[in-house]
């Protein structure tokens, strides 16, 4: 069967054009052919040129994701083979590849779809509704290129549950592909030792993308006060004790995720210097500021404010207040690692905002380092949506 053919309008494609993977239902000018949700189609621009083969969703405001820019490239085994090999073979030079992201959807050139590996787990996340169709087959091939280098897996899980699903006309979908198996799996990164709660962490049971952040902090937490807020399973305040933190106090709304933390702290014979806390973030911070609190390390790690352009202006002013908050509890010449984990609030904002939170609490920052999501997460140049984290380390100064 033929497969049809989507032609854009006039003036369209831009994005598509400068290396992204995506088309917007109001770019499509016709579609020629018979097509139905999932299928292949192939991508022409105005004037009949190919611009390449992909996805298409006539229930998604995003219609077509891009698989390959050949229209002549069979979407087949062999395809997803070769994936997957480059997708192995990037995490092998660039990560520690224990546990870490095998694929970073788009930027892995396999538009909505997210497999982590934790140790001998995986983890995957299907978010678009044509990549759904082959999850299954692409785990399979996934295993024997992992089996080649002598990795068995003995389980997968399934985290499909994200509200975007919604959006491409699909049900949410949870539980295990194949054999149960133990869903808290010990997982070790940069030296400490972590159980992941696959089934009801946050999105796929843990952030690989923050490790080496998690790293960089070490160096100045030795015999230092440490305050880490959104702790989530203790990442940043583990490392933080590991390197010879005096104390830790890990902050967090949700009583699993501090519940986790804690067994974390156990595990890694830290739980003497490394405690955590179930508490509002913002409710906390003014409390241990009119106690007169001050800590050399303030670690901040909060959850995306916004996940649209449309609430930019809230998360900003969430962002300029958890730094301002921040700042005020760091001591004289003490250290601020912030962040943010949202695609909308770009790193020029970010930035801004920062400065912002800075000048009202009267502090002066010297930037020590800036750092993005780690390799395993790879940005890909004009797919935007793929660089996402921003991560600062700032020495803190009060002004005189």
């Amino acid at each position: 069967m033929s497969q049809a053919i989507v032609t854009l309008k006039k003036g369209e494609g831009r994005t598509l054009k400068s290396g992204g993977l995506w088309v917007y239902d109001n770019e499509i000018a016709s579609i020629m052919g018979c097509c139905e949700a999932g299928d292949v189609v192939i991508v022409h621009d105005f004037d009949g040129y190919s611009l390449g083969k992909g996805f298409f969703n006539p229930h998604s405001k995003i219609r077509i994701r891009l698989l390959a820019r050949n229209a002549e490239q069979e979407i087949d085994r062999a395809f997803f083979r070769m994936r997957l090999e480059n997708a192995w073979e990037y995490r092998k030079k660039t990560v520690d590849t224990g546990s870490c992201r095998l694929v970073f959807g788009e930027a892995d050139f396999l538009p909505g779809l997210v497999i982590d590996k934790f140790e001998d787990v995986l983890v995957v996340q299907s978010l678009a509704l044509g990549i759904d169709c082959y999850k299954e087959e692409i785990l399979d091939i996934l295993k024997e290129i992992l089996a080649g280098d002598g990795i068995a897996i003995r389980g997968v899980y399934e985290r499909s549950d994200a509200k975007v699903r919604k959006q491409e006309g699909m049900a949410c979908a949870k539980g295990f592909l194949g054999a149960e198996f133990d869903t808290d799996v010990e997982i070790v990164e940069n030296g400490v030792r972590y159980y992941v709660d696959v089934k009801e962490g946050q999105k796929t049971g843990f952030f690989l993308d923050q490790k080496y952040n998690r790293q960089a902090i070490r160096k100045l937490c030795r015999d230092a006060r440490v305050l880490d807020c959104f702790t989530h399973t203790g990442s940043f305040a583990l490392n933080a004790g590991q390197a010879g933190a005096a104390s830790v106090l890990g902050l967090d709304a949700s009583e699993l995720a501090v519940e986790q933390a804690r067994k974390n702290a156990i595990l890694n014979g830290l739980s003497d210097r490394v405690v955590f806390a179930c508490e509002d973030v913002f409710e906390k911070l003014p409390e241990l500021e009119r106690r007169g609190e001050q800590f050399d390390v303030v670690i901040l790690d909060p959850p995306a404010f916004t996940k649209s352009r449309n609430s930019i202006k809230n998360a900003v002013k969430g962002y300029r207040e958890i730094n301002m908050r921040g700042m005020k509890l760091v001591r004289d010449g003490g250290y601020l690692a912030t962040c943010s984990c949202s695609h909308f609030m770009d790193q020029e904002l970010f930035a801004k905002t920062i400065a912002q939170a800075a000048k009202s609490v009267h502090r002066r920052l010297r930037q020590v380092e800036f750092r993005t999501q780690a390799p395993d997460h790879p940005i890909l140049w004009a797919a935007g949506e793929s660089y996402y984290l921003k991560f600062y380390i700032f020495q803190v100064v009060e002004e005189r």
